[in-house]
């Protein structure tokens, strides 16, 4: 059995797991060492805060996805400023572009991207960043701002993933990897350096080959671990070993 699987970027504040309470121990007695839970919403962000408070393992993001920015008010700011004294929140996200679906119109958007990348810098935290259609802009604003943190479930170029290391950032992969055509996620992967790399599954979605169509969790991440080994050349347990160093150093986590 792995050890040191450290998932990235998971949802298990939401509906999908209202089997969490069962779930989650199953998953640290099977080598998962830690897990990011990840907010998208005011709501979901509340939830996350009250998840990592139950299970030492779990840590929080909090923040507004691209989609929900539209719902967002001045006074959601304060209570992310409130949130974030919790001991164990250790990210702003996941927050950025997503063009998309434009659920949110691109100036609102922007406007909330931004205010939360000022958060960030405030609280002091890194940030994870959700990028879909909107590699340029995005870029544009990680070089204006220059914080820490990581671009998720990445699915830009290898030339654009080297770009984002030189900022000092982290890229995430997920089982996207692993699927038949991802040809432009392996060519990416392959231009993190070991250093930069984190993984994640962003359950309840992505769930990797030979899982793929069920409802992904941490479990799953022998799959896309053992695809990132493949592509770097390494053993699937040192590149679980190095993606828990990586993790912990940006998130400021002791295990």
């Amino acid at each position: 059995m792995y050890q040191n699987i450290f998932d990235s970027h998971a949802h298990y504040n939401g509906k999908d797991f209202e089997d969490r309470d069962e779930l989650l121990p199953r998953l640290f007695d099977s080598g998962v060492c830690g897990i990011i839970d990840v907010a998208a919403s005011m709501r979901s962000t509340r939830r996350t805060v009250e998840l990592s408070a139950r299970y030492p393992k779990v840590y929080s993001a909090i923040g507004v996805h691209p989609d929900s920015t539209k719902e967002m008010t001045d006074a959601d700011y304060d209570t992310l400023r409130e949130l974030a004294k919790r001991p164990k929140v250790v990210a702003i996200g996941e927050i950025g572009f997503d063009f998309h679906w434009d659920a949110s119109d691109r100036d609102t958007q922007r406007e909330h991207f931004e205010r939360q990348l000022c958060l960030a810098r405030e609280l002091d935290l890194p940030v994870i960043i959700h990028s879909r259609d909107a590699a340029q802009e995005t870029y544009d604003l990680l070089e204006k701002y220059r914080p820490r943190g990581v671009v998720h479930c990445y699915s830009g170029s290898a030339e654009m993933a080297e770009e984002i290391v030189k900022l000092g950032m982290y890229i995430g992969f997920t089982g996207v990897v692993t699927f038949k055509n991802a040809k432009k996620a392996v060519k990416a992967a392959a231009a993190v350096p070991m250093d930069r790399l984190l993984i994640e599954t962003d359950c309840p979605y992505m769930a990797p080959e030979p899982t793929r169509g069920v409802r992904c969790d941490s479990s799953m991440l022998v799959h896309t671990g053992g695809k990132l080994a493949q592509i770097k050349g390494v053993e699937p347990q040192e590149l679980f070993d190095q993606t828990c160093r990586n993790a912990c150093e940006l998130f400021g986590i002791s295990l």
